[in-house]
């Protein structure tokens, strides 16, 4: 596979996997490689990847997890996978596509030239930039990410976009042998364990379009449940400073 592979986690994705635009990124000649992780689907998510990965077999790949995991052990089991397979660069990225894959090669670009640990996408509202947030979903990734990074320590404005890539070392290899604590949360304890290595460098990329993708809208539903890992997030932190 190519130099630079990104994670897709997926779970009945087979309605809404955009196949085509995957086809026009590969087609445009980015060095970039894509692993597809089938989350114990219950629909015909296994079959589309597949069909996708015909005319490319050498740049798209599937590893099926048995039983629905979630998507951060989902995330995980890709980037050990994809880190197996000889990557230089490992991403993940959502797979409705809210960002979408034409800011992969600027984001890896920052990695190869700009010195930086982990690039992660960032939705900065900003002229120029087409970010369509529901208020709702603004407002309460907001208060969040307020809480995280005064947990991390670090500015960070947005913790929770699905497009985060990094270079593969042998320090951060390590940082992807134990499973993520964390359900929802798992992007602020991936941003914590970063920390602790020496010298790490994470910078956020203000991505250029992202957009709500129908089911992918945050629910209030949803919000509450995130409540609890907010309370566990204190003791996360403190657990990844400790392993330093």
């Amino acid at each position: 596979m190519r130099g630079t592979i990104i994670v897709v986690p997926c779970y009945n994705e087979a309605a809404r996997l955009d196949a085509a635009a995957f086809h026009r990124f590969l087609a445009s000649g980015a060095h970039v490689g894509f692993l597809f992780v089938d989350d114990g689907s219950q629909d015909q998510t296994a079959a589309v990847v597949r069909t996708l990965a015909e005319p490319w077999p050498n740049d798209v790949r599937l590893l099926q997890l048995p039983l629905n995991q979630g998507k951060a052990e989902a995330v995980r089991a890709g980037i050990v996978e994809a880190i197996r397979l000889g990557a230089d660069l490992v991403g993940y990225w959502d797979a409705d596509l809210a960002t979408p894959l034409t800011e992969i090669p600027a984001m890896a670009a920052r990695l190869v030239s700009g010195g930086a640990t982990l690039v992660i996408g960032s939705r900065v509202r900003m002229l120029g930039h087409d970010i369509r947030r529901s208020g709702f979903r603004h407002y309460v990734g907001r208060i969040f990410a307020t809480f995280a990074s005064l947990q991390l320590r670090l500015p960070v404005y947005d913790t929770q976009c699905g497009a985060k890539i990094f270079r593969v070392t042998p320090a951060s290899v390590v940082l992807f042998a134990r499973p993520f604590r964390l359900r929802w949360c798992f992007d602020v304890e991936l941003l914590a364990r970063f920390t602790a290595l020496p010298d790490a460098a994470i910078v956020e990329f203000p991505v250029s379009r992202w957009v709500d993708v129908g089911a992918s809208k945050l629910t209030a539903r949803q919000a509450l449940s995130i409540i609890p890992e907010l309370m566990r997030l204190p003791s996360v932190m403190r657990d990844e400073r400790q392993r330093r």
